[in-house]
């Protein structure tokens, strides 16, 4: 039902892989682009830890700006925590690194719910003058409540989001957060987040410099809509991010009824289950303030279920 892909630019720089046998004089500078390591464990018996050793040793690391972890082994079968290890020990040689992602995996490398994860938030201890942290993959991924004086994005991409790790999220002190995209998942996956949970995040008293917000990919993406209708959170966004899930009429319908949204620049409702005439409705309450509404990848319900036959963008 969805293919990852590969990212195609992070932290602001266009994303390139490493690879230990480019020649060396044809690659970019080291702050010029958002380093991709990896391995092959089908066709390269090169671990991870060597890949990476060989990337600090070519590309000059206290230049280096961004990097992305991708496949570091059968990501199924190991964790994260041996790549986010190596990757903290150099804290003292990635002296300029503001950007992380962690899991940069295609859907051929593993499916977003078998990427095993660890506790992320060694990389907010080891570098702080981190601006933005992406991980995807939620299995035994570990973020207890921590506190980062500079980071400004995370993004954490699921197909089911444990709810300690939204709490941790939610509990955590961050004071220069502006952009937070939570893809909270299916219950078949560990997405059991519930709209409760996110009452710290909704009430606005989190996050005071938040203005992108993304709930996304949800099976109770009515509800949660329902919720920030009313949530005093979204009076300081700029961007409202509501795609990927289940949204229906009665969702959409309740945030028409609720606070204004015209001071809204996107409000992105992708993947959703609207019928043409609530489209419409959305539309015309919404562009005619400037407001970018993006109503594209309108499904249809599975079967003759109704509302029971709606999904996520991103489960398994």
């Amino acid at each position: 039902m969805y293919g990852a892909q590969h990212l195609h630019e992070f932290g602001g720089l266009p994303a390139v892989d490493y690879q230990h046998t480019t020649d060396g004089g044809s690659r970019p500078a080291a702050d010029a682009v958002a380093w991709r390591v990896f391995v092959d464990p089908y066709d390269d018996d090169r671990p991870w830890e060597e890949e990476f050793a060989a990337f600090l040793d070519t590309v000059d690391p206290a230049g280096v700006r961004a990097l992305i972890i991708g496949q570091w082994g059968e990501a199924y079968e190991e964790n994260s925590s041996v790549p986010i290890g190596l990757v903290t020990a150099a804290a003292d040689r990635l002296t300029s690194l503001e950007a992380v992602f962690i899991g940069d995996l295609e859907a051929e490398e593993a499916e977003i719910t078998w990427i095993q994860q660890s506790d992320v938030t060694a990389l907010l201890a080891a570098f702080p003058a981190l601006t933005e942290l992406g991980v995807r993959g939620g299995s035994d991924l570990v973020f207890p409540p921590t506190k980062h004086e500079r980071l400004r994005s995370l993004t954490i991409q699921a197909g089911g989001l444990p709810v300690e790790v939204v709490r941790g999220v939610l509990d955590s002190e961050l004071p220069a957060l502006e952009r937070l995209d939570l893809w909270l998942g299916v219950s078949a996956y560990e997405g059991n987040t519930h709209v409760t949970d996110l009452a710290p995040l909704l009430s606005g008293s989190r996050f005071a410099r938040l203005n992108h917000l993304g709930v996304r990919n949800s099976e109770i993406q009515n509800e949660i809509a329902a919720a920030i209708a009313s949530a005093p959170v979204v009076a300081q966004l700029r961007v409202l991010d509501l795609s990927n899930g289940t949204l229906g009429d009665e969702g959409a319908a309740a945030l028409l009824e609720g606070q204004p949204l015209t001071h809204l620049e996107v409000l992105d409702l992708h993947h959703h289950f609207l019928s043409a005439a609530m489209e419409e409705r959305v539309r015309s309450a919404l562009e005619p303030h400037g407001v970018r509404v993006d109503l594209s990848e309108k499904c249809e319900p599975w079967g003759d279920r109704g509302a029971e036959g709606r999904y996520t963008a991103v489960s398994e």
